[in-house]
């Protein structure tokens, strides 16, 4: 297989995916899939995305969702985040609801697979999708989980005329794997975006942030991210 849809954010986990599929897994055309439903982030999220789409010569494809922008509006756009310690990232559910987007996964993998299937029907060919989903452990969001993967690739062999595969290939790994696995494959890791709230500069104190700088103390990588806050 040699062509793929990348779900990407420009975050450390979906731009390491890219990589990965483009590095590892040898996927020679990739399209970068990028989603702007209203989050606050959308500027530099978009930015980091078409900056890694073109380092490896990718395709970049930008989607606008208005609804979920109207339904979920205050929730995505709140303008400061509460400061996370490293003590709360011991449990870190009750943190991660106030930024959940119910079945915002669900929604992008349905674009995803209509547009994987609408190629393979022109004669462009076969497109896998691959997701950034990572290791969260029982405070996994449900649209991030193994169990989930597994359901959208049932539903996508009812919905589907064409065959393709819905892949994680970075789900059981934890933060400071992806780190150091983006280090081997050349990611200029500063480069991607995690923050829930920052603008030029990330926050430092969300809970994407806290899990960010975690994963490079765990991996013993320098973080030479900008944040507003150390």
């Amino acid at each position: 297989m040699t062509k793929a849809i990348v779900l990407c954010s420009g975050g450390l986990d979906s731009v390491v995916t890219a990589y990965y599929v483009k590095k590892k897994l040898k996927y020679e055309k990739i399209i970068f899939l990028f989603f702007d439903y209203g989050q606050r982030a959308a500027k530099m999220e978009r930015k980091f995305s078409e900056y890694f789409a073109r380092k490896l010569k990718a395709r970049f494809v930008e989607v606008k969702l208005p609804l979920v922008e109207e339904t979920f509006g205050d929730l995505l756009n709140a303008k400061k985040a509460s400061k996370i310690s490293r003590e709360d990232l011991k449990n870190t559910k009750e943190e991660s609801l106030k930024w959940y987007v119910p079945h915002r996964n669900l929604i992008f993998l349905s674009y995803a697979m209509s547009l994987a299937e609408s190629l393979d029907l022109r004669g462009e060919g076969r497109h896998d999708i691959f997701v950034g989903f990572k290791n969260e452990g029982k405070e996994s969001f449900p649209d991030t989980t193994i169990e989930f993967v597994s359901q959208i690739n049932k539903l996508r062999d009812a919905a589907s005329e064409k065959k393709f595969e819905i892949l994680a290939p970075l789900i059981m790994k934890d933060k400071e794997d992806i780190v150091l696995l983006g280090r081997e494959m050349g990611v200029d890791l500063a480069k991607t975006w995690s923050c829930y709230v920052g603008d030029e500069k990330q926050c430092g104190e969300c809970l994407a942030c806290a899990l960010r700088k975690e994963g490079f103390r765990w991996a013993n990588v320098k973080d030479k991210t900008l944040y507003q806050m150390r």
